[in-house]
């Protein structure tokens, strides 16, 4: 396993829909693992495949048990049911030290495919329903900073922007 560089905006592959995950070979494990890897040390809760550089449909997540478990890993990742909505505090690691609230369905469930291929369906609430459709925007080339009102993404666009010179 190796650690990958993350991605920050505004990276435009950041911004790129990514492609489905035709095959999984070699490569796709490796880079899930490296994946996982780099998600743990950066302390984060989720990571998609474009937020390393690598436009694939897949992400992993954090299970966000008290005992490190494996991390979760979807590829091509679909949400097929949502339900209720919730207003909570996001921040992603291609947005450092950035955080906002943003509204999200308080359950999902969700149908996506292993490492071995073969395809499952996972029902989620809260803190994990909220990492998926953060995780899956992701693929879409969707940051969470679109979900803010045009006025607080200006005010973001202005003072990220300044803070990184």
């Amino acid at each position: 396993m190796a650690y990958r560089e993350i991605r920050t905006y505004p990276d435009p592959v950041l911004r790129k829909v990514c492609a489905p995950v035709s095959e999984i070979t070699d490569d796709v494990v490796k880079l899930c693992n490296d994946m996982a890897e780099t998600m743990y040390l950066a302390q984060g809760a989720g990571l998609a495949a474009n937020q390393v550089g690598v436009s694939l449909r897949l992400f992993v997540l954090e299970p966000g048990t008290k005992k490190k478990d494996k991390p979760i890993i979807l590829l091509n990742p679909v949400i097929i049911e949502q339900d209720s909505e919730d207003i909570s505090e996001e921040g992603c690691l291609s947005l450092p030290k950035f955080y906002e609230f943003v509204k999200r369905a308080q359950k999902v469930l969700v149908r996506a495919i292993d490492l071995k291929g073969q395809s499952f369906e996972m029902e989620c609430e809260g803190f994990l329903a909220r990492a998926i459709q953060h995780e899956l925007d992701h693929l879409n080339g969707v940051l969470f900073i679109d979900h803010l009102s045009p006025i607080k993404r200006d005010l973001f666009k202005k003072k990220y922007m300044k803070d990184r010179r």
